[in-house]
């Protein structure tokens, strides 16, 4: 008999990765962004640092509370919408029993197993509201993201990948270039480790963050330019 090997699949539940990849991408486009757009207009260190800093606290709490309450909001739409669910397999169980049976055998399903499988499912129904908010609401009831794991991973991922454009100022170094050029490095390699978690290769994956963060760079630094010769 051939043994059965177990395998695991990443998390796609929309839970901590996608909220760690949000917050990091966003912290390092963010105060890269800012940075340049502030250097450009010819600020000295100790306002770009206060800046970046002021942009890296803001920007994480902001995330944050985004996170929960986006979180939050989607996980109390599907408990409104598993209630609807648990009244209509309580009032019409049959009826929910038959259009089961209908989406299983429209997917190839023999209707005879359909049917018997509807059939079992009425006897337990806290499994039936499973299949069902599998089957029509895409969800997995006791698998929902938590908000709090969501903004906490926001939060501190932001602060991270804001820190780094700021790194070579706060060790005392005064060059845009170098700050700029660290904080590239920093876009390449999270777009890079991303892609580990899917099938895109790691270079293209953080080619693809360092040239859209060097277009916001690009973009803000112009702006920055124009104003400070304009205020100048």
């Amino acid at each position: 008999m051939t043994p059965v090997r177990e395998h695991h699949h990443a998390d796609v539940s929309g839970g901590w990765l996608r909220a760690a990849t949000f917050g990091a991408m966003d912290g390092l486009v963010t105060n890269i962004a800012l940075i340049a757009g502030v250097g450009g207009g010819g600020v000295d260190r100790h306002t770009l640092v206060l800046t970046g800093v002021a942009g890296l606290v803001a920007g994480a709490i902001s995330m944050g509370i985004g996170e929960y309450t986006s979180v939050r909001t989607q996980n109390e739409q599907v408990a409104a919408e598993l209630a609807k669910e648990l009244r209509e397999l309580t009032q019409n169980p049959e009826g929910e029993a038959d259009e089961q049976v209908g989406r299983w055998v429209a997917r190839g399903l023999p209707e005879s197993l359909a049917r018997q499988v509807a059939d079992i499912l009425k006897e337990h129904p806290d499994q039936a509201l499973r299949v069902h908010a599998q089957e029509e609401l895409g969800v997995v009831p006791d698998e929902l993201p938590s908000p709090w794991t969501a903004a906490g991973s926001s939060f501190v991922c932001f602060a991270v990948g804001a820190l780094i454009p700021l790194l070579t100022y706060l060790l005392g170094f005064d060059s845009l270039v170098l700050a700029l050029s660290v904080g590239g490095a920093g876009l390449f390699v999270a777009g890079a480790l991303v892609a580990r978690f899917t099938a895109r290769g790691w270079w293209l994956g953080g080619l693809r963050q360092l040239v859209l963060g060097a277009l916001a760079a690009a973009a803000t630094y112009g702006v920055g330019v124009l104003i400070g010769v304009g205020a100048s």
